[in-house]
């Protein structure tokens, strides 16, 4: 059994859970019937995934992480600190929102147990602390359903015991959730209280982790119901369940028979062909030289004086696509991201005034609370005969509570962060009934609602954005099946041998990019990088479908290290899963421009890419952040001898297409 840990060193936490007891019920007379609080945290300490429980005092945490006020409406604002404040555009709301303090369902309550987010040990209970690392764990064990508070016991490989961890504010089932990112965890055939740690399996792929979110155990029931969704929004929960539960611990079986796992993923999503060198009827063209890959540089975030400099005296935005470009090549400092994300998502037009803007905004609360009081307004009795509402709102409860709960602006029971995510995707379902909420939407808002720190504004932002991923969560999915066509024709110019080495794999459905399209790379960067990339993205700059281009600059940085091992499907799929937060964003962002900038000086491009990337015609010079790249794709632009290498391309709309008289030649790196 492990003791409470030396000095305090660098760590990073996974998992935090406080109201976390212990119920002593041996030793000393004194200590009968007490119950001692605590703090549960899964960390990551020098390498090793550490389990920590330690004794906490009862205390109010006065500083309530930041400072929350509510203006004189419903409209709820997380102030920032004051270092990071910067003037605003747009006035506080004004009294006319008063009106819709009804609505209003945002309440803030101290934290228990944390002491302004210090752990404080007790003297006299210091003895009960404990931690351990997870690679020691045997089993979990669980109470009865319904038998009060959930409680674990984990009992470690050398047999020891540690003490029943209670939890009375809830936060067990993310316990478990943390815990299956990094061990395969089954039930007991003897006990199915008991959760065993199967060692021998985790190596198979979490491509797709928290995306479904449910225990490994209950895939089966979720597979045989819907195996379509099943399939695309929870891959490896599928994978797992395939591998582990399907083929057994026998390393001997786990080869898969050629083409299994590929041929039950198109099953489950129908209509949907990506490259396949033995299909028929697909564009044959020969080589080309699309010349050398352009040397790009990043410059440095654009600035608050850079910002302000860009108004004229009324608010209206001078040279639009210069912004766009210094946006595109560095991204923002935060402190103007609260006002440019509006220009950026459409929710405020470029060449409105300061007047103009605060008007729409007024109008635009109100719209929002009354859609807002819409559901808020809905009875329990109501709501009973009302099936999708109560289905979406369950959805929504059961994600908003493990959503960046890591993050500073949404850790902790109650937070008022966690209680806005909740309303907004609530309202979101009174905007767009027919759509919902569908899971992973969560993802989407919480960066928008961290930049705004304003019910209505990350409302409408979000509505934009939404504009733009709609149909990547319709039923069908046909945005997803639409993008996937799509950078399977990006990657076959890119390296046709790449895509070759892939479909020997079963792996040229590319659904190991399932997630990053889906979601648009929340969980591929960490929480800083994705405000950039996705301000990047939002500019429209160099193309259409910039993030195709981002997916094919991290698989061209990846390829060389997966084909020289030989990676098959299985060690594919937990390759591209463990690229994440690992990423440099500034490399990735400059080795996507670069590969645009070398398609769009090539003249002589594919119908099907210029399609992908929205190019008018491949023999139209381009211009770039308002540069053109005519003259610079004269000097660069070396044809070479063709030759006869025939590689499929599929149209950009899936479809595919006649031969035509174009050459394919894998681009320089």
């Amino acid at each position: 059994m492990a003791a409470p840990g030396p000095g305090k060193v660098t760590e990073k936490v996974f998992y935090k859970q406080e109201g976390v007891f212990i119920h002593p019920s041996c030793g000393k007379i004194e200590e009968q019937d007490s119950l001692i609080p605590g703090t549960l945290r899964v960390i990551e300490k020098d390498a090793e995934i550490i389990v920590d429980w330690n004794p906490v005092e009862e205390t109010l945490d006065s500083s309530n992480i930041r400072c929350t006020v509510k203006d004189s409406s419903s409209v709820v604002e997380l102030t920032p600190a004051p270092e990071d404040r910067v003037v605003r555009g747009i006035s506080h709301q004004s009294s006319y929102e008063a009106e819709w303090d009804m609505v209003n369902a945002v309440s803030f309550k101290k934290k228990l147990f944390s002491n302004g987010g210090v752990h404080s040990p007790l003297t006299v209970q210091s003895k009960w602390s404990f931690l351990f690392s997870l690679a020691d764990l045997k089993s979990i064990k669980q109470n009865k359903e319904g038998m009060g508070w959930s409680y674990f016991v984990f009992c470690l490989r050398d047999d020891v015991v540690l003490p029943a961890l209670h939890f009375h504010q809830g936060g067990s089932e993310l316990l478990l959730e943390c815990l299956e990112k990094y061990v395969l965890l089954c039930e007991s055939e003897q006990d199915r209280r008991v959760l065993l740690v199967n060692w021998e399996n985790k190596s198979l792929s979490q491509s797709f982790e928290n995306l479904l979110d449910e225990p490994v155990h209950g895939l089966l029931h979720k597979l045989k119901k819907d195996p379509y969704v099943a399939t695309m929004v929870g891959f490896s929960k599928v994978t797992n369940y395939l591998y582990g539960t399907l083929r057994g611990s026998d390393t001997s079986t786990q080869r898969r028979p050629p083409q299994e796992m590929a041929d039950f993923l198109s099953d489950a999503i129908p209509d949907l062909k990506i490259n396949q060198q033995e299909e028929s009827g697909f564009e044959v063209i020969t080589r080309i030289d699309v010349g050398t890959r352009p040397e790009v540089h990043r410059r440095d975030p654009v600035s608050v004086l850079e910002w302000i400099e860009s108004m004229d005296s009324e608010g209206r935005i001078g040279n639009v696509e210069h912004i766009k470009h210094i946006i595109f090549k560095g991204g923002l400092c935060h402190g103007i991201r609260k006002e440019v994300w509006k220009f950026l998502l459409g929710y405020f037009p470029w060449s409105s005034t300061k007047e103009e803007r605060a008007n729409l905004q007024k109008r635009k609360t109100d719209e929002y609370f009354r859609m807002k009081l819409q559901w808020k307004s809905v009875s329990e009795e109501q709501e009973n005969r009302n099936s999708r509402l109560r289905d979406y709102r369950s959805l929504i409860e059961k994600d908003v509570n493990r959503t960046d709960r890591t993050n500073k602006f949404y850790e902790g029971q109650n937070n008022p962060g966690l209680i806005l995510l909740h309303d907004i995707l609530m309202t979101y379902c009174m905007y767009d009934f027919d759509l919902g909420y569908v899971q992973g939407m969560s993802d989407l808002l919480s960066p928008v609602l961290y930049v705004m720190e304003n019910e209505v504004d990350a409302f409408w932002c979000f509505v934009s954005f939404m504009d733009q991923m709609h149909k990547n969560f319709e039923e069908q999915m046909q945005g997803m099946k639409t993008q996937l066509v799509q950078l399977s024709t990006l990657l076959s110019l890119l390296d046709s041998g790449f895509c070759s080495y892939l479909e020997s794999q079963d792996s040229g459905y590319l659904y190991f990019c399932f997630r990053w399209l889906l979601i648009r790379f929340k969980r591929e960067f960490s929480f800083p990088d994705i405000l950039r990339v996705w301000e990047v993205m939002w500019t429209g700059l160099p193309c259409e479908n910039f993030h195709l281009l981002i997916c094919c600059a991290i698989l061209e940085s990846e390829k060389q290290y997966m084909m020289e091992r030989n990676y098959g499907f299985n060690e594919i799929l937990k390759h591209i899963n463990e690229l994440s937060m690992k990423m440099d964003v500034n490399d990735v962002l400059s080795k996507a421009e670069a590969i645009s900038l070398q398609m769009m000086k090539c003249k002589d491009l594919p119908q099907a890419v210029c399609e992908v990337l929205g190019l008018k015609s491949n023999s139209v010079p381009t211009t770039v952040g308002g540069f053109s790249e005519e003259n610079v794709a004269k000097k660069t632009h070396h044809k070479s001898p063709p030759q006869n290498v025939s590689v499929p391309v599929l149209a950009a709309n899936g479809t595919q297409r006649n031969s035509l008289p174009k050459s394919i030649h894998t681009l320089s790196a």
